[in-house]
Order: structure tokens, then C-alpha cells, then sequence
């Protein structure tokens, strides 16, 4: 908040603050996640700059779906933009490439569209109802197994609407960067279902604005960010492989503490994030690398139509590195709090 309220002392940017105390703590304080006055209130704010999440304490899965996920979900925040750069010299690749991917993970469906349970030889049958702001979707599952077995499941659902704003974002998306093609990743080989739906939309999205069409499947995606970062700009990825290949990306990028994302509404609110988790076994101790958490808020001040105090923020970021004003991750000797501090000094001489 220091670096943005510096930000806003030289520039035309200026905000007002709301903290909500959501996440582990409160969990394990009181048994709850997101109520629904938080939700009301969110909804109506212009941007949410949201911490990491996670805690040893609390099983996994019940803060990522119960706060994350779910106001993903809620704010229909349907596209999730990971930027992946090169941060030299701490790309870890032994050529050396200058990179910028920008990757748009679909959101909100896919594998991470809560359609999950189990089957048991008592119980071999499932509802579940998955509401997103297009659609309310009730599903029924039903089975039969000889010999009796217990079954876990999730279901994948992508939705022809879902595909076709996803398509059509990532078209203009690309248009507006100057980028000729969008690079579409799946696994169509095996999950022909769904991601051939998913192909065949994208390319009538391709043919109607006539920038280009790349189809790659995730693991060949996999390969080439390794052996040719240089070659992708605008990436389209489903929302499981996109969690995956974007902390590949963070990491190709010099690190996971310098990766960060938008969780994009383009007609409502959008929230803004760190892309590494809390990091519980350095809480506390000055140790963790603040750099993710202020390209969220370059991220942030973009999308609210501040790009020249992005920008400002991203040069000030870029002679900290240059200087090696920096963590002990990436060789300096500050601790978090130093970092800050440089940052401030920074934009105020600018």
C-alpha cells in the first residue's frame, strides 16, 4: 500500500482503501470464508488487490475454493492475465531470450468448475448445480460398479458462451497488443469433447477478425516455453494447464516471486494477485520477495486506465532489479520491508 500511496502523492491516480479480514486466520478463528455483505461490497468497488493465500493449517482446498475460486466465480472474472517476461539475469534458461507471453487463462470453467465429488457403494449418485453469471447449470450423476468400488470424480465443462466471450477477449486482446496470432493450448487428442468445442469456436473467432491460429497441445507447450519463449505473445489456455503453465512461465521468468495476475471482469470488478502462495515458513521473518505483489498493482493501475503510472512503477521495478536492491532470493540483501522502502525512494525522484 506504500508503493501506491506514493504513486498516487505524484501522479493523478488516487484511491481509497476498504481491508477485509478474509483468509486463514479468520478461518480458523471462526469456521468462516466469504460472507455475503463481503460480496456485496466487493462487487461495488473498482479493484480488489488481493494477498497471497494458503496455510499449513487449514486442509487444502477449502481457502482456495471458498475464497479464490469463489470470487472468481462470483465477480465473473473470466479471464486470468499472467503476464510472463524475462526478468534478466534471473531467467534460469542457459540461452539467453528476451520474452513477454502474455497468457489468458480461461477463469471460470474447465476442470476447476467444482463439479466434484465421490461415489461410494452406498451412495452411487451425485447432484451438484454450478452457477456462473451466463448460466445455472444442475447436473445428476448416477452409477453402477461391479465389483462395488469408491470413486472420486471431477468433471470438465466448457460452455459454448464461456468459449465464445474467452475467443473473443483473447482476439481483441491480441489485436490491441499488436500481436498477428492468438496460440491456443489443449489436449484435443484426448479431451476431444470439450477442447474440440473449444477448437472449433476459436478458429470461426479466427477467420471472422482474420488474426492467425496456432493450436498447440499443453505438453508440446510445455516444451517450446523451455526452447522458444521468444516465439508466443498472445497464449489462450484452459483454466487447468493455464494454473500449470504459468508458474512454468513465472519460473522461466526469474522466479514465482515475480509472477503476478488479473482476474479479469472487462464490465465489472476485476482483482489483482500475486501468483506464489503465502509461504508460511518465511511469514514473518522480512524474507519474502515483494516484487510480485507490486507488478499486481502495475497490473491494477492498467486496467484502471492509469497505464503511465504502470509504467512508472514497472521502470522503478526494473532499477531495483538493475540494482540488486532486492531479497535474498535474487541475491540481494534487503529484507521485504527495504524493498519497499527503495521503491518508494524511487518513484518519489522520478
Amino acid at each position: 500500500m506504500r508503493v501506491l500511496e506514493a504513486i498516487a502523492e505524484m501522479s493523478s491516480f488516487s484511491f481509497e482503501a476498504t481491508n477485509y479480514d478474509i483468509g486463514s486466520e479468520r478461518y480458523l478463528r471462526d469456521g468462516t470464508l466469504v460472507s455475503e455483505e463481503e460480496f456485496d461490497s466487493l462487487e461495488k468497488m473498482d479493484a480488489i488487490y488481493f494477498g497471497a493465500i494458503g496455510d499449513p493449517r487449514v486442509k487444502p482446498g477449502i481457502l482456495e475454493k471458498g475464497v479464490l475460486l469463489a470470487m472468481r466465480a462470483r465477480f465473473d472474472q473470466y479471464i486470468n492475465l499472467r503476464p510472463v517476461k524475462s526478468w534478466h539475469p534471473y531467467v534460469p534458461l542457459k540461452q539467453h531470450f528476451d520474452f513477454n507471453i502474455h497468457f489468458l487463462r480461461e477463469n471460470t470453467e474447465d476442470f476447476y468448475i467444482g463439479a466434484g465429488g465421490k461415489l461410494v457403494p452406498e451412495e452411487m449418485k451425485h447432484k451438484m448445480t454450478i452457477k456462473r453469471g451466463m448460466y445455472t447449470l444442475d447436473l445428476k450423476l448416477k452409477g453402477k460398479a461391479d465389483p462395488e468400488d469408491e470413486f472420486g470424480f471431477e468433471i470438465g465443462i466448457l460452455s459454448k458462451k464461456g468459449i465464445e466471450r474467452f475467443a473473443d477477449y483473447s482476439f481483441k486482446y491480441a489485436a490491441d497488443n499488436g500481436h498477428d496470432k492468438v496460440t491456443l493450448v489443449d489436449k484435443a487428442n484426448v479431451c476431444t469433447s470439450i477442447y474440440g468445442m473449444q477448437r472449433e469456436i476459436f478458429q470461426e473467432k479466427s477467420d471472422d477478425t482474420g488474426i492467425g491460429l496456432d493450436f498447440m497441445y499443453v505438453d508440446a507447450m510445455a516444451m517450446a516455453m523451455l526452447v522458444r519463449p521468444h516465439t508466443f505473445d498472445t497464449v489462450a489456455v484452459p483454466n487447468l494447464f493455464g494454473d500449470i503453465l504459468t508458474d512454468l512461465g513465472a519460473q522461466l521468468g526469474g522466479g514465482l516471486g515475480m509472477g503476478a495476475s488479473g482476474n479479469i471482469n472487462p464490465a465489472g470488478v476485476s482483482m489483482f494477485e500475486p501468483i506464489h502462495g503465502s509461504a508460511p515458513d518465511i511469514a514473518g521473518q522480512g524474507k519474502a520477495n515483494p516484487f510480485a505483489t507490486f507488478m499486481a498493482a502495475k497490473m491494477m493501475l492498467d486496467q484502471l486506465g492509469h497505464k503511465e503510472e504502470g509504467d512508472m512503477l514497472e521502470k522503478v521495478l526494473v532499477k531495483s532489479l538493475d540494482d540488486g536492491a532486492t531479497t535474498p532470493d535474487l541475491g540481494g540483501a534487503l529484507n521485504t520491508s527495504r524493498v519497499t522502502d527503495y521503491v518508494v525512494e524511487q518513484l518519489r525522484c522520478l
